[in-house]
């Protein structure tokens, strides 16, 4: 594939940034106003939200799933849609039985979850190993709303981690839950979940190195495209036989960081965020992740939910100016072959950048 289409495809798109009742597509060279994208045809699946306490404390709250409607209308049955609401050891997901993939997913990092505190050190023989864990299918959800690992056969798509394994090494039962199906959609393998996604999940563990708490959600999403007779739709592939499980077009990494102003004032927090879109297609090693920078408030309207409270999207600071937001090129599978290949990508000092 011709390098300038791999970066168009990089760049398109990039979080149908929302603002005033219209979404914005950024590539690396300009900005192009776009008509609003259309309204999902699904009913809205209620999202985190991150709450700061007067005590310092950052707490997620989730809305309950499930809301009891006392209507005549609906003596026979509510039909829903209903969001599995799925609790686990390293995670907080919910399940969109539609499309057969997480809706959202929800996580704390910090240096002790991660097993890299010296003030909480771990045993080896404590931590979670990949080696030995296994997709599965998730016996929480109902048959026929349940992704299959028959789905992802021949799909020509990786079963792709919402939450990553290597978030969840605090015991093997943790990691394990991440290969549940209901943390996986299908993604493009070689350049994005391989590579460069793999490259966002650790720039989103690192955080932890200059930050005490660390809050990860990940949407997966579905974006418009201008087709050639003018006109916006959303195309999406459907996986499985019959086709199941659905691809999402883009996703979408949306972080929330924790730390005391000084170590005198250890009871205070400042508060950055930050969200980052990215296509589900191959990307570039050399694509800076400030490329991919959206507002908040892009992923919520896109995906129908709400992350943040208004305090504390008015009190933090764009997450770019108070950490480097780069990734670092891990290709494992190349590491033998060209150990050069571990270097820092980032943007232009005066590109990408958001307030």
């Amino acid at each position: 594939m011709p390098s300038s289409t791999i970066l168009h495809a990089a760049y398109f798109a990039i979080g149908a940034i929302v603002g005033g009742g219209v979404a914005t597509a950024i590539d690396g060279r300009r900005r192009t106003v776009l008509p609003p994208p259309p309204s999902s045809s699904s009913a809205t699946v209620p999202g985190p939200i991150v709450e700061v306490q007067p005590t310092g404390v950052t707490r997620i709250t989730t809305p309950n799933a499930l809301i009891t409607v006392d209507s005549p209308v609906l003596k026979h049955g509510n039909p829903g849609p209903i969001s599995d609401m799925l609790v686990r050891k390293a995670y907080v997901a919910a399940y969109d039985r539609r499309l057969r993939h997480p809706a959202w997913t929800a996580e704390h990092l910090t240096l002790a979850s991660l097993g890299k505190s010296t003030l909480e050190p771990r045993a080896a023989s404590e931590a979670g190993d990949r080696s030995k864990s296994a997709f599965y299918e998730d016996e929480e959800i109902p048959p026929q709303f349940r992704a299959k690992l028959s789905d992802y056969v021949r799909s020509g798509y990786d079963r792709g981690h919402m939450v990553p394994a290597a978030d969840a090494k605090s015991s093997q039962a943790a990691m394990d839950e991440t290969f549940l199906l209901s943390n996986i959609a299908p993604q493009v393998g070689a350049g994005f979940n391989r590579h460069y996604w793999a490259y966002v999940e650790d720039w989103c563990r690192r955080l932890t190195g200059s930050f005490s708490d660390v809050y990860v959600f990940t949407v997966p999403l579905y974006l418009p495209k201008l087709d050639a007779d003018g006109k916006w739709r959303v195309h999406h592939e459907v996986i499985g036989s019959p086709p199941n499980t659905s691809v999402p077009t883009h996703f979408a990494k949306v972080v929330l960081t924790a730390k005391p102003p000084s170590p005198s004032t250890p009871h205070l927090r400042e508060i950055s965020t930050g969200a980052f879109v990215l296509p589900n297609a191959e990307i570039p090693d050399q694509a800076p992740l400030e490329n991919f920078v959206v507002p908040v408030e892009a992923v919520e309207k896109a995906a129908g939910l709400t992350f943040f409270s208004d305090e504390v999207k008015k009190a933090s600071k764009h997450i770019c100016k108070t950490t480097k937001c780069e990734v670092i090129v891990r290709r494992f599978d190349d590491a033998q072959k060209r150990p050069d290949m571990r270097r820092a990508i980032s943007a232009p000092g005066d590109v990408g950048r958001k307030s």
